[in-house]
């Protein structure tokens, strides 16, 4: 087997980290190493945490990232497998990832996600594939399944796998965005630059816990409008257009030439 590793990158959300620590504790292929990057958050603590200090108002999640993957590797693992602190996971999702990654090692890998009704909390870890109902907006094959994917917009960070020689062709996250938004949406682009194929794994399933969100999240405002400008300047297209655009129906942005602006700020 593969040397693998399991990474999170936090800040806040202890109960939602403890409940995915719990639910890793369930899996048929434990973890060979286990990375939590805190961000500014001392409260995490325990044998496999790294701080990081860092600005509360604009995390740098794709440093924290970086940060794990690179203590992961001098650890000496092979299968990088990330997955966001809201996430819980099924028994099989590591061994799934572990699969996949080893049989195409030149392919980002992610997996259906559910995201978990609030009024079925707590969530119950044995009860977990009762609630299986994959997010709409990708692709949900079935476990057993596997599906290439031609749409790089399409990969997220909710849960994802790949090979450290891949994750080093890659180059890794590009540490510029810093705060909400749009670092998964680049580190897709790089790793179709680096010549990575996107695929979907249906067995390797994942369950988000509920939290309040905003729709659209207009606190994060600023930073998906810089984030976005750097995305742009890097790949010549404005990702999360469907936020901006219901942000300035709210008037919270505006339409700047070929790009978005905070309403009422000037570059």
């Amino acid at each position: 087997m593969s040397r693998t590793a399991v990474l999170t990158v936090a800040h806040g959300r202890h109960e939602h980290l403890a409940g995915q620590e719990a639910s890793l504790a369930t899996s048929t292929r434990p973890a060979d190493v286990r990375v939590v990057v805190a961000l500014a958050d001392p409260g995490i603590e325990g044998p496999h945490v790294l701080h990081v200090d860092a600005d509360p108002a604009a995390l740098p999640v794709a440093a924290g990232r970086n940060r794990a993957a690179e203590a992961a590797i001098a650890a000496g693992a092979e299968v990088l497998v990330f997955l966001d602190v809201d996430c819980l996971v099924a028994p099989g999702t590591v061994a799934a990832y572990e699969r996949a990654v080893t049989a195409r090692p030149d392919a980002l890998w992610s997996g259906p996600v559910t995201y978990l009704p609030a009024e079925a909390r707590p969530y119950r870890l044995d009860a977990l594939a009762d609630l299986d109902a994959p997010h709409p907006a990708r692709p949900a094959p079935a476990p057993g399944a596997r599906v290439p994917e031609p749409r790089w917009e399409l990969f997220w960070s909710l849960s994802f796998a790949l090979h450290a020689d891949a994750w080093r062709a890659t180059g890794g996250f590009d540490e510029a965005y810093a705060g909400y938004g749009a670092e998964d949406t680049d580190f897709g682009q790089r790793a179709a630059r680096a010549g990575l194929e996107l695929w979907w794994d249906g067995s390797a399933r994942a369950y988000h816990q509920h939290h309040p969100v905003s729709r659209p999240p207009v606190e994060h405002a600023a930073a998906i409008v810089r984030n976005g400008r750097v995305f742009h300047e890097r790949w010549g297209w404005w990702p999360m257009s469907g936020w901006l655009e219901e942000m300035a129906e709210l008037g919270v942005v505006r339409r700047d030439g070929d790009g978005w602006a905070l309403a009422g700020v000037q570059r």
